[in-house]
């Protein structure tokens, strides 16, 4: 089959083939709201739907529109996103919609071109809110959509390689339709996610198996190509863990970097033999004997962490007062703040251990 006629082909097969087989009843869709589908695209980069679902209806609770949330302290919405990860996407967020009130009035860009001058919104996740909100007739290409497309068409080398990817683009805007655009890009999303998945995909029951290079040739497995291996980086960190008074001493985050702007553990520095004498020279307090916790092994993209908690009982707060960058947060009450992952588990543990990992009277 020829090139042209495949290509025509695609989109007509993709639409029909959503009608019946496509998702249709998540809580973002069917909705033309640019600040709810913006809100979804957002959460649903590298993040499953399952996993995003409740997440979702928690921040649009708490924010229902662009103005609350461009009004929040950046506070309230880490919080919200804790446990979610990727947290630049939070702080993105809430740059991005304190753009919308200050540039536009409140009121959502209505062009892809104009969404992705937006912080944190590239032109991927920009056409898909200009197609579902606006009708735009505007190319994405997400994870699910490269894959597809590699495999459809045959597309070798690594998605991810700009000469790759610039073929994937023009390959993608030449697809396009020029009716149903909306149920076009959503079909994309779906066959790749429900069908023609990274494992185990479901050739069988796809739409584009009589003309699906991969299919054809037995290179499925191979396409799209992965990435090329790179060792992982093994990082080493110790934390301090102060506690006074059934409560925990907590410092803020750079804004950019790694866990940007929430609450995480005091990082001891790697070349310090004496925690507890950093401890006081640092925050003026009297701390026990540091106290070893488990050992605690984190993934991040390009690197893993193994995180050492120290355990350091002072007795009372001292000079240690909060400020903007320091919080001492009740060990019953991390429900509601900012933390990474690895930190809530760290201090959930200690919460949890009825008393058993603290002194009876603080510091020794």
């Amino acid at each position: 089959m020829e090139r042209t006629t495949r290509n025509g082909d695609f989109a007509t097969r993709l639409i029909a083939w959503h009608g019946g087989h496509g998702r249709h009843d998540l809580p973002w869709q069917n909705t033309r709201d640019p600040y709810r589908i913006w809100l979804s695209e957002i959460m649903l980069q590298q993040t499953q739907v399952d996993t995003v679902i409740p997440y979702y209806a928690r921040f649009l609770a708490r924010f229902p529109d662009v103005v609350s949330l461009a009004a929040a302290p950046v506070d309230d919405v880490l919080a919200l996103w804790s446990g979610l990860g990727y947290y630049a996407r939070a702080r993105n967020l809430h740059k991005a919609a304190q753009a919308v009130v200050a540039r536009h009035g409140g009121g959502f860009p209505r062009s892809a071109a104009e969404i992705a001058e937006l912080p944190g919104i590239g032109r991927s996740t920009a056409a898909a809110i200009a197609a579902f909100a606006f009708d735009e007739r505007a190319a994405i290409l997400d994870g699910n959509v490269k894959r597809v497309l590699c495999r459809v068409f045959g597309i070798d080398g690594f998605p991810g390689e700009r000469a790759v990817e610039q073929r994937l683009w023009a390959l993608a805007e030449e697809l396009l339709p020029h009716t149903g655009i909306g149920t076009y890009i959503q079909a994309q999303m779906d066959l790749g996610a429900t069908l023609c998945t990274r494992g185990k995909p479901a050739c069988g029951r796809c739409p584009m198996a009589d003309i699906c290079v991969a299919l054809r040739e037995e290179r499925v497995a191979e396409l799209p190509a992965a990435r090329p291996k790179k060792a992982m980086p093994q990082r080493h960190a110790q934390v301090a863990v102060i506690v006074a008074d059934g409560t925990v001493l907590l410092e803020r985050r750079p804004p950019t970097g790694i866990w940007g702007g929430l609450l995480t553990l005091p990082e001891i520095p790697g070349d310090s033999s004496d925690p507890a004498g950093w401890v006081a020279a640092r925050y003026g307090l009297r701390p026990g004997e540091a106290k070893a916790l488990p050992v605690l092994n984190h993934v991040f993209t390009h690197f893993r962490l193994e995180i050492t908690p120290l355990l350091l009982e002072v007795d009372g707060h001292g000079r240690m007062a909060a400020d903007a960058d320091h919080r001492w947060l009740a060990l019953d009450s991390l429900a509601d703040a900012g933390l990474p992952t690895p930190v809530r588990r760290i201090l959930a543990e200690l919460a949890g251990s009825g008393g058993d990992l603290l002194s009876p009277r603080g510091a020794g």
